[in-house]
């Protein structure tokens, strides 16, 4: 079973999901917020070392506030809003001060990133010029407009301590900002998933409880997520782009985890065969030399 789930793990070496499950990390609480408003549910996520306690939504407002809690004086985290919630040009304040955090939008989410002092009880609000844009009024209210996410890289967050690591956000922005921005990236995500949340959480499990195994699990992984890096020198603004460029990375990282091993563990076991195959010559050559000798 053991053998099966680590091959399996082998095969994840294309990209991986990054939007996280919680892990009892410190550094990287999970937080999934439903916004109930106008008929809609939307889910809102938050990965930060701080907790959120509470939160509500004013829709005459268009302002999302969250209350929030942290034992740090640094804090750090994330939120990812949905396009159709709030969008246009966004507005934040901390306890009342406006506050400027880095944002980058795509046609479904805003990612914020958030990076701020004060440890204890803070108010982060959050206030759009556009609501339930890109939403059909007269339609049946529906559940999570915001798409899938995929759930979360489960075995790049307990290999690097928390979703805030730069690996994990990484391989974040290739699947949002590059894959998904595409029919075929989101295709391959899809079916992808699939396949990746079938072992992830045990190889998750065994990290936890065996750090060896979770060393070992980094150093296979560094090859992958260097791969990776390549895409933030490339366009990948096209069908075309994302599948060759997809298929030139799958074809790097097969001949990096499995073509080149392969060929080592072959080459070695040429050499020991021919080793053997010396000394048994030279020991039959010895033999014949004795029984000559004694005749």
């Amino acid at each position: 079973m053991k053998s099966k789930l680590f091959i399996s793990f082998l095969l994840l070496l294309v990209v991986t999901p990054a939007f996280g499950q919680l892990l009892s990390d410190k550094t990287g609480l999970v937080n999934r917020l439903d916004v109930k408003t106008g008929g809609y549910t939307f889910e809102v996520e938050t990965v930060a070392n701080f907790d959120i306690q509470d939160f509500e939504f004013d829709e005459e407002q268009k302002r999302l506030t969250l209350y929030i809690s942290s034992s740090l004086e640094n804090n750090l985290g994330e939120v990812y809003l949905p396009q159709t919630l709030l969008s246009g040009n966004l507005t934040f304040y901390i306890n009342g001060q406006e506050y400027f955090p880095t944002i980058k939008p795509n046609d479904n989410i805003s990612f914020i990133t958030l990076n701020f002092t004060g440890s204890g009880d803070n108010t982060i609000e959050i206030i759009g010029t556009g609501y339930l844009q890109g939403l059909n009024q007269t339609s049946i209210p529906i559940e999570n407009e915001l798409p899938d996410k995929g759930g979360g890289c489960l075995i790049a967050t307990a290999t690097y301590g928390s979703e805030l690591a730069p690996q994990v956000q990484q391989l974040r922005e290739l699947r949002d900002n590059s894959l998904l921005q595409t029919a075929s990236g989101t295709s391959f995500m899809n079916s992808f998933n699939a396949f990746y949340y079938s072992f992830s959480p045990t190889i998750a499990d065994w990290e936890r409880e065996n750090p060896a195994f979770k060393e070992f699990v980094k150093i296979t992984l560094t090859p992958m997520i260097s791969s990776l890096s390549i895409l933030n020198y490339v366009d990948m603004d096209s069908e075309a782009s994302v599948l060759g460029y997809g298929i030139s990375l799958i074809l790097l990282n097969i001949g990096m985890y499995f073509v080149a091993p392969a060929i080592v563990i072959v080459g070695i076991c040429l050499r020991f065969n021919n080793r053997i195959t010396i000394r048994e010559s030279f020991n039959n050559k010895s033999n014949k030399q004795r029984h000559s000798i004694n005749t």
